[in-house]
């Protein structure tokens, strides 16, 4: 299975137009749209459309779409180059709007390159424990994939001290083994609201308020590295970073967001 096939996203008769059903299997706990897979299925369209991958692709989230209903995304070709497209991808349900992105997408063809991020010393994941999640996952995205923590902390030790702000994790999708693209990246690397509880030692996240991917080099691996680091929470905000990385080393991408930091409400098992 492919990343759109992992979406659901689909083309229509129209090359400008995808379609993207809102299922719980692209949605959060919470009952929405994850940000990650919002900003995946742009990125797909986008590619689909102008033939091109994506070098880097930036979303605005505007508005919730919730399971049952169908994000249209439709496709605007600004400039097209020799060698790159400026474009932009509007999501919207009805007369709604969801998200918008706005990308650049292309390859020039150069000797000269560099890896100058490196990926830190961590243990492989199958010597990692699985993440716990504090709500029923049943169905939803995170069923979908593989987590397995390798520096944070549980939710029964968020007491509110704060850490560095750094928190490790490796995942995968394993409907999607080795075929880690720029779409699969935007679903893997929407984690610093995570990031933001960890860091603030709370029992919270947030809400993404963007999310900005940078592609470095696409190269098959089954596991990606999310070195998440949050840095500054203020006024309500918080800002941070995700590297991810193969699990040769290689520097796959960047993700960075800023997220409403909110507490979590309590559940029925926390009142218990």
């Amino acid at each position: 299975m492919d990343s759109r096939a992992f979406l659901g996203l689909q083309p229509s008769h129209n090359p400008f137009r995808w379609h993207l059903e809102v299922t719980p299997g692209v949605s959060t706990s919470g009952g929405f749209l994850f940000g990650g897979s919002g900003l995946g299925a742009a990125i797909s369209a986008l590619e689909g459309t102008s033939g091109r991958p994506c070098v880097w692709a930036t979303a605005q989230y505007l508005a919730y779409a919730k399971p049952g209903e169908v994000l249209d995304i439709d496709v605007t070709l600004a400039v097209v180059g020799h060698q790159m497209t400026q474009a932009r991808a509007v999501g919207h349900v009805g007369n709604r709007e969801i998200l918008t992105v706005n990308a650049a997408l292309g390859v020039r063809p150069m000797e000269e390159r560099g890896q100058f991020e490196q990926m830190p010393d961590v243990p492989r994941p199958d010597e990692c424990r699985e993440r716990a999640h504090r709500m029923p996952v049943d169905g939803t995205i995170n069923e979908r994939l593989d987590q397995r923590v390798v520096r944070a902390r549980d939710l029964h030790e968020l007491d509110g001290t704060p850490s560095d702000g750094r928190t490790l994790m490796w995942a995968r999708l394993p409907e999607i083994i080795e075929d880690v693209d720029a779409t699969a990246l935007a679903i893997l690397g929407d984690w610093v609201p995570m990031g933001v509880g960890q860091a603030l030692g709370i029992l919270g996240g947030g809400n993404s308020l963007d999310n900005t991917l940078r592609v470095h080099r696409l190269v098959p691996t089954e596991w990606v590295l999310l070195d998440i680091q949050v840095h500054g929470v203020d006024h309500g905000f918080g800002h941070g970073l995700v590297h991810m990385f193969a699990e040769d080393g290689t520097l796959l991408g960047t993700a960075s967001q800023s997220c409403i930091v909110r507490f979590w409400r309590p559940s029925r098992k926390d009142r218990s």
